[in-house]
């Protein structure tokens, strides 16, 4: 629930996204938040973030 509210994302945060490849699987990927892409307060899906490897996600879990 936490990953799907903004306010709780903060960059240099240690997150599990799923990757738009594998929405599918639901396989995580885990990483470090460089920026967040998501303007809206709330999606219900996750806010979507790109770490600092440059991969672009979902947040599911907020692992710090």
């Amino acid at each position: 629930m936490a990953g799907r509210v903004r306010s709780n994302i903060k960059v240099g945060l240690h997150v599990a996204i799923v990757l738009k490849e594998d929405q599918r699987t639901g396989e995580l990927t885990e990483g470090i938040v460089k920026n967040i892409l998501t303007n809206s307060s709330k999606h219900p899906h996750g806010i979507k973030v790109r770490l600092e490897t440059g991969e672009v996600g979902r947040v599911k879990k907020i692992l710090e």
